[in-house]
């Protein structure tokens, strides 16, 4: 058997969560064991770290500093957990990865990609996703949506910056999903939560059924659904 791994990406408010926890229970209802993490944290290191880049208090020293932060954070959360799941056979889905921090730190922070790249390269030491769902919405949409989840709480780290800055990362997101497309898949959020779940996990089934056929023509035996 072989793990999957699956990452959700996505601007503020697109639903990641919320569809993360539809597919979650979906595969676990259909034999699939599934461990559900987030980033930044996940581990008990990366954890750590999510409380210094959400609050805010590395924003004066720069995206540079952020991208090292999440790296430190991303390298940890991999080899204590992302890593020994797959090793387990167990689907992990994970609600933000590397694509974030190029979206992020890298398009509207302003760094490099050849920076990106190699913090990267470092932090993951080969751990790509098999699939990664990118929950597009307009920016607009999802930080009324943020805003309503947060109630009274104050808007984090990368919430309370301005429109231009969340439409840029959107069409960011859109052009990773355009670049690399058999890893990324686009989903349209701005439409109820249920046929967006429907979409996802269809997508998901399929990989996880082209998945067998190739493991059947090596002889080797995949995870898949009941």
């Amino acid at each position: 058997m072989a793990g999957l791994f699956i990452t959700f990406e996505g601007g503020e408010g697109a639903g990641k969560s919320t569809q993360i926890r539809h597919l979650a229970a979906h595969l676990a209802e259909n034999g699939m064991d599934v461990l559900v993490t987030r980033e930044p944290g996940g581990s008990p290191g990366a954890e750590a770290v999510r409380h210094v880049i959400l609050s805010g208090a590395a924003e004066a020293y720069g995206p540079a500093m952020e991208a090292v932060l999440f790296a430190a954070a991303r390298s940890d959360h991999v080899e204590q957990l992302i890593r020994p799941a797959i090793a387990a056979d167990k689907t992990v889905l994970c609600d933000r990865f590397i694509d974030s921090s190029r979206v992020y730190q890298g398009v509207t922070g302003g760094l490099a990609p050849s920076l990106i790249r190699a913090i990267e390269r470092v932090a993951i030491d080969g751990m790509v996703p098999d699939l990664t769902i990118i929950l597009d919405l307009p920016a607009e949409k999802g930080l009324a949506r943020a805003m309503h989840r947060r109630g009274e709480a104050a808007a984090d780290r990368f919430e309370k910056e301005t429109l231009a800055t969340h439409e840029a990362r959107r069409e960011a997101f859109l052009a990773i999903a355009a670049a690399e497309p058999e890893r990324c898949r686009v989903v349209d959020a701005d439409r109820p939560k249920e046929e967006v779940s429907e979409e996802i996990i269809a997508i998901v089934e399929k990989l996880i059924e082209n998945r067998a056929e190739t493991s059947s023509k090596t002889g080797r035996t995949l995870a898949k659904p009941a």
